[in-house]
């Protein structure tokens, strides 16, 4: 078991709420971790006041969401785990490649600059955001087809509705837009230093049916490491999909995390 003073960051990624990490956080706290799900700039402390006033949360980028935990993280008595989910994940790396945290869990994260793979799910996942420009500055739900088909589309059509009235919230266009020009922006803050061979181990993680966060990005993502001789592996979960940290399976994808954690001492 851990060091019980060891703090765990969870770090959400677009229309989910930070609430959503709570099964998670209950779960490590059982097993002696101080974990914590606060939510990006903007975000209020529910879902409903997310819903009612999403204005809030607009134009914030990835550079700001990774100050705002860099933040967070500084007034901690000592560097965290970091857990990240989707654009979470990708802020996860970031962080720990900028030596922020102890170690780090991509799950299903979002493509880092580089990454060359963009397959026609991922865009039509992402639709919602991309047909209007002026989404960069704004925010933007998504409805509960919408969800369906980025989320939970390897669950049963019943258990995506819940989980989209339980958990979604609008969410900035900016991190997408970023994301998308990463690769044409020299400086852009989708950039992970991934050659950081002082960093703490990373885990990455796929699902074999994510629409929004393909096999192929991960992959991708992953072969990015491969100058660097910290530790960096990769887990599959075939038939899971985006919704894998908050559906019904969900306790899979955590065990096999706290695993990895204790296998690398964590």
């Amino acid at each position: 078991m851990p060091d019980a003073a060891t703090p765990v960051l969870f770090l959400h990624g677009l229309w989910l709420h930070a609430t959503s990490w709570s099964p998670w956080m209950e779960l490590f706290g059982e097993h002696g971790y101080d974990a914590m799900a606060p939510g990006w700039p903007g975000d209020p402390d529910t879902v409903e006041e997310a819903r009612a006033n999403p204005d809030a949360m607009a134009n914030h980028g990835i550079e700001d969401v990774t100050e705002h935990y860099g933040k967070i993280i500084d007034g901690l008595d000592r560097p965290p785990l970091l857990i990240g989910h989707s654009f979470g994940g990708m802020i996860a790396q970031k962080l720990l490649g900028q030596g922020r945290g102890i170690g780090a869990v991509a799950i299903d994260a979002a493509q880092i600059k580089g990454d060359l793979p963009l397959p026609l799910s991922a865009l039509h996942a992402t639709l919602p955001v991309f047909r209007n420009p002026a989404n960069k500055h704004r925010t933007v739900g998504l409805t509960a087809d919408q969800f369906a088909y980025a989320f939970g589309n390897a669950i049963p059509r019943e258990e995506s509705d819940a989980l989209f009235e339980r958990w979604t919230m609008p969410s900035p266009g900016r991190p997408l837009f970023e994301a998308a020009a990463a690769n044409f922006v020299l400086h852009s803050p989708a950039k992970v230093d991934t050659r950081n061979e002082q960093r703490g181990p990373l885990l990455l993680t796929m699902s074999g049916q994510d629409h929004t966060v393909p096999e192929a990005v991960t992959k991708a993502t992953l072969k990015q490491y491969k100058h660097s001789t910290a530790v960096t592996d990769l887990v599959e979960f075939r038939d899971r999909g985006h919704s894998l940290t908050i559906d019904s399976g969900w306790r899979e994808v955590a065990d096999g995390t706290l695993s990895w954690l204790r296998e690398h001492g964590l």
